[in-house]
């Protein structure tokens, strides 16, 4: 509450009693709020029975997905372009929650973090992860100045690097693997793969084929996962046989916009997702995907 709370008497004989009274009341109901907020929101967080969610959210032209531990741990992952991804949020998290505990910027193209500054100003972040690539925009020089402002804990995100999500739910972050500021900022997208028991789903941000294809000679089969994320909105330039063939997923998700300029996803990519066996989930198409894991199966919840 910002102020002096004001009271219903438009007199300037108002007493003053009157108003003591009047804030007296108003500051015990805004404590009995907050409590029964706080109640509410553990509540949820208790009733999540052991359930892990992931949220491809639908942001246009873009990326960003939020993932909820069973123990209510958040991480967003991307902003998409604009700041769409409010309105996403809002249709995924409690309208009293305004706490995000991770947010990692996968690279620094717009399409990634051009929402991210109007996710700092209106949530407050823990941790902030970012490969380290430095792009030569007004879109990043901004994002830099909205996480300075934030104060949060900033870490680059590195090879070998876990984040421990609660309940057994951990993210590793499989690239970069080495200092990332010369490389280009596509190729220096964050991988991650996100694993809930004998359930897992790889994040791959606009990663090209040629990391991709590196990873699979450093990971091998432990890139299987039930999820695939596909790279680059569905391009061409990304999700090879050779990644296929070793993740083996039952669902790739292609984050991107109808009838967008790119021509994403590309034919090429459909073909080949098809031709593995994996079923196709656009948000172009369904908008906002979400897939629930109880540690043994991933269900597809919307």
């Amino acid at each position: 509450m910002r102020g002096v709370p004001r009271t219903s008497c438009r007199s300037v004989q108002c007493p003053l009693m009157l108003g003591v009274k009047k804030n007296t009341r108003s500051y015990a109901l805004v404590a009995l709020l907050a409590a029964t907020v706080f109640v509410w929101y553990a509540a949820l967080r208790e009733e999540r029975g052991g359930l892990l969610t992931i949220s491809f959210l639908d942001v246009g032209q873009g990326d960003a997905a939020l993932i909820e531990s069973p123990t209510g741990v958040q991480v967003l992952i991307d902003g998409g372009p604009d700041r769409s991804v409010l309105r996403a949020l809002g249709r995924v998290m409690p309208f009293f929650d305004r706490s995000i505990d991770v947010v990692i910027a996968t690279h620094p193209d717009q399409d990634h973090i051009g929402g991210l500054p109007e996710v700092l100003a209106r949530y407050r972040a823990s941790h902030i992860i970012e490969p380290g690539v430095v792009a030569d925009t007004a879109v990043y020089d901004t994002f830099v100045e909205s996480v300075r402002a934030e104060g949060a804990e900033h870490a680059l995100a590195r090879r070998g690097m876990q984040i421990d999500l609660g309940g057994g739910a951990y993210l590793d972050i499989l690239f970069p693997d080495r200092e990332a500021s010369g490389l280009e900022t596509n190729t220096a997208s964050v991988v991650l793969k996100l694993t809930y028991g004998a359930t897992s789903f790889l994040l791959t941000g606009d990663s090209p084929k040629q990391v991709e294809e590196y990873l699979a000679t450093l990971d091998g089969e432990t890139l299987d996962v039930d999820v695939l994320k596909a790279g680059h909105h569905g391009s061409r330039t990304s999700t090879s046989d050779h990644l296929l063939g070793l993740a083996s997923p039952a669902y790739a998700v292609i984050s991107a916009g109808k009838d967008n300029r790119y021509g994403h996803p590309h034919q090429e990519v459909l073909d080949a997702l098809a031709r593995f066996g994996v079923k196709s989930l656009g948000t172009y198409e369904r908008g906002t995907i979400i897939f629930e894991s109880d540690g043994n199966e991933v269900r597809l919840k919307k």
